[in-house]
């Protein structure tokens, strides 16, 4: 409150030093002309006002410089003050003093008295310095419209302080009327204007923080009236939906509680899930589709599953990879044996990966046999390279749909495969196998391999849209990895986006390391045998792979194996732990029974009309006999023994170049017109395939020239009408199987030279490989005769292969090929009771 009637020139102007009691004040400046309220609570300040209400109720009023401080000093208060009067004091119940004061005028502190109860300060009054002229009269008139601003802005100032600013004409009055009520200037300018004697200086310092503070009001209004708007915008939306939920519950009668929690669930996700920007739009437009219906409708179902998938997508969430090419190698060769060109290229890529860190992910297929470990090493892949697994296999998929997914307009709709093994691995870089992606077919609902020529490209998949979502997905991160047992159920176009790594089928020798490294030891423990003293041997697992399996892969084995474990865990708990158990190959029947399968073997004599050949399938290579009768008849050549197309032209071949050579073999011009040749091939298997063709040839030359065919030698190669040997294929596994049989000398195209690489060295050294590229060097080292240059001429240089070394020279040809103790005996299983042993050298 403000006193009208009090007057400055009924003061004296000029008054003494005096001593009066002084009161710090916290955060709060009293100035002349001013009435305050303030509560006191400290001993000091109380003493203080009781010694003035003793006196002439005068106090000096001086603010603290800081308002944390307690118990001040001298130096902790200001040295100008306002001197006031004491108008009402009253004691409160829990010790307080509430206290009225008037300021009269301003004061310096010269010096403070020594006491310890209060302070009590020596004040000199300070004269205030008038001037009246016409620019102290428009300073006030500014300053009053500047404060009238200021007061309609700031709502704190009351209307009644602009009213008695407006009737002072006084330009002191005015200037400390206005500080009083200025509630946003800083402590530190009120002092400053409380210090400042000149009022036309304290008028101009205050138009400065009025305009400053008018123009940061003027801020805070418009950032108001933003946020007003925006607020009445939503609470219009929040009454309108309040109302619409009103409404549909009156129509419904059903509880909309757990809807609105849901949706509020949804958004909370929303703020969080990262995806992409089509993505959040198409979130926001189905949410506000879905607060309008009602949520027993069929539509809201629809819509809420369709959000739900979108939201659960893993949109940018990766795992990290494991760049350590030496960890991932380990992890490579501990989970699998073999598959070298696999194991390269994962490494490759990890290497790529590793340089660049940023590689889009590698379309491999596997393409193989069953059982030699495709989706096993894709598990692998993913170990090794840090990644989570997801699988999903095509086998019998005739439906476009099961890639794409369903549009949304269907009943019952869902996303493709793609995406919902996606989201159920929840990362968005999984190491992804399509698992047989040759056995898928087509009909009427549309071709899925057709599908997956966006899925499994490179350049195309970055964007992959499901017809389900709609919106374009991000495949370029995973590592897709297809499987399969034949390029041929693959359209071209998907075998191009793909890289096709081969895997042939196990070899004997990588069967038993198999077996011997990761089967048997698996088996023992799970059968409970690890802490039993039990070996298998390696006959017995040789024994077990050719008398018991026929196959490709392991997986024969694995269960043959398993089953024998399963006979030694039975015996272990029948007869004792403390027994020691050795499984050699004659044991093996004793736990398998009977022998499933006749492992092929050579003749040891020579004959005539019979040629060993080799063939390879599925399961491996093998001895593939040729025997050949010539009987009385007309000139004709039957071929029998299941045999392909393929087989009986090469057969034709081989006859028309016996015939082309029948004066060099000693046969007459027309020798094949009184006789009849039967050509065939023992056992019931179908046959296919050129590279029987020199052994056709060899068994026909030797059935018309009644000379023998070395029964230690074996052959294989196509042949033309000219007599050249061409190169063929698999030599790999015919190889092992004439090693495996006993053969000694195994007769090859000379354009096969360069597979020999892949041919295990110990194989090598067993074997003398000749290396031919003329039907004429076949019938030379195959045929047993006395004088082979009097048939076939001077002997052409021959390249060979003895002890797995080149040898490049003309032998003897007295002695066509080494004799069998030459070389080593080739290791041969131990064959069970009741089944032939397979030949060995002798």
């Amino acid at each position: 409150m403000f006193f009208k009637n009090d007057n400055e020139n009924d003061r004296s102007s000029a008054v003494a030093r005096r001593a009066v009691p002084a009161l710090p004040l916290r955060d709060i400046i009293v100035f002349p002309h001013m009435v305050s309220q303030l509560f006191v609570g400290r001993e000091k300040s109380i003493a203080a006002l009781d010694e003035a209400m003793a006196r002439d109720k005068e106090v000096l009023l001086a603010a603290q410089k800081s308002a944390k401080t307690n118990d001040p000093t001298p130096d902790d208060v200001y040295g100008v003050g306002t001197v006031g009067t004491i108008v009402q004091l009253l004691r409160l119940a829990d010790g307080t003093v509430k206290v009225l004061v008037e300021g009269r005028h301003r004061a310096r502190i010269r010096r403070y008295a020594e006491t310890r109860d209060y302070f009590l300060v020596d004040v000199e009054e300070i004269e205030e310095q008038l001037t009246d002229d016409v620019e102290v009269e428009a300073l006030i008139r500014s300053v009053q419209s500047t404060f009238e601003v200021y007061v309609k802005l700031n709502k704190k100032v009351q209307p009644e302080v602009l009213m008695s600013v407006q009737s002072i004409d006084q330009a002191s009055k005015l200037s400390d009327t206005i500080a009083a009520n200025l509630p946003t200037i800083k402590l530190a300018d009120r002092q400053n204007l409380l210090e400042t004697p000149d009022a036309k200086q304290r008028l101009e310092r205050l138009y400065e923080l009025m305009q400053a503070e008018i123009e940061i009001l003027q801020v805070e209004k418009k950032i108001r009236s933003r946020v007003k708007k925006q607020m009445e915008k939503t609470q219009k939306e929040y009454y309108l939906n309040e109302q619409m939920q009103a409404i549909q519950k009156e129509l419904g009668g059903g509880d909309r509680d757990e809807f609105k929690s849901e949706i509020q669930e949804i958004e909370e996700k929303l703020k969080t899930k990262t995806m992409s920007e089509e993505g959040q739009s198409r979130v926001r437009k189905e949410l506000k589709k879905l607060k309008m219906m009602h949520p027993t409708s069929a539509e809201a179902t629809v819509v809420r599953n369709y959000i739900d998938w979108i939201i659960g997508l893993p949109w940018g969430e990766m795992t990290e990879e494991r760049f350590d090419i030496a960890e991932a190698e380990r992890i490579l060769e501990e989970d699998h044996y073999g598959l070298k060109k696999c194991k390269e290229r994962i490494v490759e890529y990890l290497a790529v990966q590793a340089l660049t860190k940023k590689l889009k992910g590698p379309i491999l297929c596997l393409v193989g046999p069953p059982g030699v470990g495709k989706t096993s090493i894709a598990k692998s892949i993913a170990r090794a390279t840090g990644r989570k697994f997801v699988r999903l296999s095509l086998g019998g998929v005739r439906d476009e749909a099961e890639i794409r997914g369903h549009r949304r307009t269907y009943i019952g709709a869902l996303p493709g495969k793609i995406v919902q093994n996606l989201k159920k691995v929840g990362t968005n870089n999984p190491v992804f196998l399509l698992d047989e992606v040759d056995k898928m077919s087509t009909d009427f609902r549309g071709d899925p391999a057709a599908a997956l020529l966006e899925v499994l490209d490179p350049e195309q998949n970055h964007c992959f849209n499901d017809h389900y979502l709609d919106l374009d997905y991000d495949l370029s991160n995973v590592m897709f990895i297809t499987t399969a047992n034949t390029l041929g159920g693959i359209p071209l176009p998907l075998q191009d986006r793909m890289e096709i790594i081969p895997l042939s089928s196990y070899t004997e020798f990588e069967k038993l390391n198999i077996a011997m490294k990761y089967l048997v030891p698996r088996h023992l423990k799970e059968c409970g045998l690890d802490d039993v003293d039990v070996t298998v041997s390696e006959n017995a697992v040789r024994t077990v792979t050719h008398h018991y399996t026929k196959e490709a892969g392991v997986r024969s084995l694995e269960r043959e194996i398993a089953s024998m474990c399963r006979k030694v865990a039975l015996k272990v708990v029948r007869e004792g732990k403390e027994q020691r158990l050795e499984i050699r190959g004659t044991d093996v029947p004793k736990y398998l029974g009977v022998p499933k399968y006749r492992l092929g073997k050579r003749e040891e004599d020579d004959e005539i009309g019979l040629t060993h050949g080799l063939s390879v399938s599925d399961y491996g290579g093998d001895i593939l006999d040729c025997e050949v009768s010539v009987v009385p008849g007309k000139g004709k050549l039957a071929i029998t023994g299941l045999l392909e197309k393929g087989m009986e032209e090469s057969a034709q071949a081989a006859m028309s170049y016996i015939r082309s050579r029948s004066l060099v073999l000693g046969l007459e011009r027309d020798f094949y017109q009184k006789i009849d040749v039967h050509v065939h091939f023992p056992d019931f298997v179908r046959k296919d395939g050129p590279s029987a063709g020199v052994t056709m040839a060899t068994s026909i030359a030797s059935a018309l020239t009644r000379i023998p065919v070395r029964s230690e030698v074996a052959m294989t190669g196509e042949i033309t009408l000219r007599g050249r040997v061409m190169p063929i294929g698999g030599l790999k596994e015919k190889l092992l199987a004439a090693h495996r049989n006993g053969v000694t000398i195994v007769l090859i195209p000379k354009e096969n030279r360069k597979d020999l690489n892949e041919v295990p060295r110990r194989v090598l050294r067993a074997l003398r490989i000749v290396l031919v590229d003329h039907m004429d060097d076949v019938l030379r080292a195959a045929l047993k005769h006395d004088e082979p240059e009097k048939m076939f001429g001077k002997r052409r240089l021959v390249l060979e292969y003895r002890h797995g070394e080149l040898f490049q020279g003309r032998p003897s040809e007295e002695e066509p090929g080494p004799s069998p103790s030459e070389y080593p005996p080739p290791a041969v299983p131990v064959a069970p009771p009741g089944v032939e042993q397979p030949g060995a050298t002798q």
